[in-house]
């Protein structure tokens, strides 16, 4: 059993703290612990409102998480059981809802003794620093309960003391009264340390109220943006639904689409960089390079935004080359993310300017605007997390408020700094990276052609392909595209027929969903190598999944699928995977 009030107390305040989990839902309650594992406290479950109960009955706990939406006894029901016990009157406890909660249920909540409420899905570093402060102050009360039996045990020996004087010597009184004195000094001492205890709680909260404000900012600015490239890609679905477009205009609504779904993907690759920012899982892939080449392919990513505002774009670099030893795609994300923010900040018709050039032993990068500016009190925020200086309805390019975050994160680990200064509101702004000079000759790289220059794909022949995905449009959808490139498909979307179907049908090639219920993608690829193949027959298998890290691709290679694609995989990148199919088949025939 873990440590009850009273072994706290006896460790002198000291003692981890027991934290109670109460979720019927045992992915939230795994979510919980490794959220709350680095805290160090004792953290004990409960999978229902009566298991709750039984919980608080065997010990006491310092807060408890409990979510308001369970089956038999909700989270309001255990809350007020809990509550009506003296014992347990005060504890505090944190409602957590999936739903969005009513000021009536909040209002219900804190009647009930309810100390704050979290929505899901969690922030983990809010939740975390809402039950550290609630841990720490029942410690605190542990120390102050110490600290009251210590000054008990005092006033025994005072009271001893004093019956004592009347046989004792007169010298004793003084003692008496200079023991009294030192425990009103540690009892003065104490206090101090309380209301300075009681004040930094304080401060705290004000700083978990200024996250909790910023969060709820970040959601609504995030269905906003996503809602912007939905809205025309739901137009362009109704046009063509219509039918009446033309050819043309089939081509103007693919693009369309297109454009869109390329903004949506970025959008998600923010998100995913921010996570991977928060928990240190940012590398880099460094080389040598010239960081003209770097502005290029940033000015490149930012000029439809500028040329769709009617406002210039101003690179001014030096003669001679600047090298670094640096990610190319990451540093060209800093300066885009830079000039893009420049845009979106300045008047229409107007200029963004960036100078670059060599100062002692680092490169430094200007970028300039003529926007709206900053305040001197809103220059040390300006790189925060979620933090967005304007986000008025009536600037519709506001972004998510992360895209400064992202580079100042990447400039860093790039070993260099970044600045921000403004004369004031109404006159612009300037960021100024620095990033070390490499020393070194350029390595020079093999040149490789781009995109547009590069000789179009050769669709491979006639396979047999297997698309498995319990998501059915996402099924059928692969799976059509792979027939109009001309190949034998079947789309299946129960995981557990996959096997016996794929002996019978014999694909060259599947297409897998990791994230299946029931039997997940990385099983059923152990299945699928388990089987005993015809001679000369080996079906590839690919991993269709939203998951992209590195961790995610060796879990796949693990698993024993052959490539790893991350949804949405793009329809170049879908032939590809056929030509080379194609290939192997062919080597194989002649062999």
């Amino acid at each position: 059993m873990a440590a009850s009030l009273n072994a706290v107390v006896a460790a002198g305040g000291q003692g981890p703290a027991n934290i109670l989990l109460v979720d019927d839902n045992p992915a939230r309650l795994l979510s919980y612990r490794a959220i709350l594992a680095p805290l160090g406290e004792n953290l004990i479950e409960a999978n229902s409102g009566t298991e709750a109960l039984r919980r608080v009955m065997e010990d006491e706990f310092a807060v408890i998480l409990l979510d308001v939406n369970m089956p038999g006894m909700d989270g309001f029901e255990t809350a007020s059981l809990i509550h009506q016990h003296p014992r347990f009157a005060r504890t505090p406890i944190i409602f957590v809802s999936a739903v969005n909660v009513s000021e009536l249920d909040r209002l219900q909540g804190y009647k009930l003794g309810a100390v704050d409420y979290v929505m899901v899905p969690i922030i983990p570093e809010i939740l975390r620093s809402k039950v550290m402060v609630l841990a720490e102050l029942y410690r605190k009360r542990a120390e102050l309960q110490v600290l009251n039996n210590r000054l008990g045990v005092a006033n025994d020996d005072l009271a001893r003391a004093n019956a004592a004087l009347q046989a004792e010597k007169a010298s004793e009184v003084h003692k008496l009264n200079h023991s009294l004195s030192v425990s009103n000094e540690e009892l003065e001492r104490i206090n101090r340390s309380l209301q300075r205890e009681i004040g930094e709680r304080t401060r705290v909260e004000e700083r978990l109220r200024e996250a909790d404000r910023r969060k709820d900012v970040f959601l609504a600015t995030l269905a906003h943006e996503l809602r912007n490239p939905l809205a025309p890609i739901q137009s362009a679905l109704n046009v063509r639904r219509l039918g009446s477009y033309g050819p043309a205009g089939g081509e103007d609504l693919q693009g369309v689409i297109e454009r869109q779904m390329r903004h949506l993907v970025r959008l998600v690759d923010d998100l995913l960089d921010v996570s991977r920012i928060t928990r240190d899982r940012l590398d880099l892939r460094r080389e040598p390079l010239d960081l003209a080449d770097v502005l290029e392919v940033a000015r490149e990513s930012v000029q439809p935004l500028f040329d769709a505002a009617g406002q210039c774009l101003e690179i001014h670099l030096p003669q001679g080359p600047m090298p670094l030893d640096a990610d190319p795609h990451r540093l060209a994300q800093v300066f885009s993310n830079l000039l893009s923010n420049g845009s979106k900040f300045s008047p229409l018709g107007s200029a963004v300017r960036l100078t670059a050039g060599q100062e002692g032993d680092e490169v430094v990068v200007r970028v300039a605007d003529s926007g709206i500016g900053l305040a001197a009190d809103q220059l040390s925020g300006v790189f925060e997390l979620f933090s967005q200086v304007d986000n008025s309805l009536e600037r519709a390019r506001s972004g998510l408020g992360i895209g400064l975050t992202l580079a100042r994160r990447l400039v860093e680990l790039h070993g260099g700094t970044i600045e921000v200064s403004s004369p004031g509101l109404g006159q612009g702004a300037e960021f100024t990276v620095r990033l070390p000079l490499l020393h070194t000759e350029l390595a020079v790289a093999p040149e490789t052609g781009h995109a547009d220059t590069a000789p179009a794909p050769v669709r491979a022949p006639g396979l047999r392909v297997m698309v498995v995905d319990d998501n059915r449009d996402s099924a059928d959808m692969l799976a059509l595209s792979l027939r109009l490139m001309g190949h034998e498909v079947r789309a299946f979307y129960d995981p557990l027929v996959v096997v016996e179907a794929a002996l019978e049908f014999l694909p060259d090639l599947v297409f897998m969903d990791v994230g299946m219920p029931v039997l997940n993608g990385f099983d059923l690829a152990g299945r699928m190598r388990a089987q005993a193949w015809p001679p000369a027959v080996r079906p590839r298998l690919v991993a269709l999944t939203g998951w992209g890290q590195e961790e995610d691709r060796r879990r796949s290679e693990e698993a024993g699928f052959d490539e790893h694609l991350v949804k949405p995989a793009e329809l170049e990148t879908i032939e590809r995977v056929c030509r080379h199919v194609a290939g192997e088949l062919s080597l194989r025939m002649a062999d």
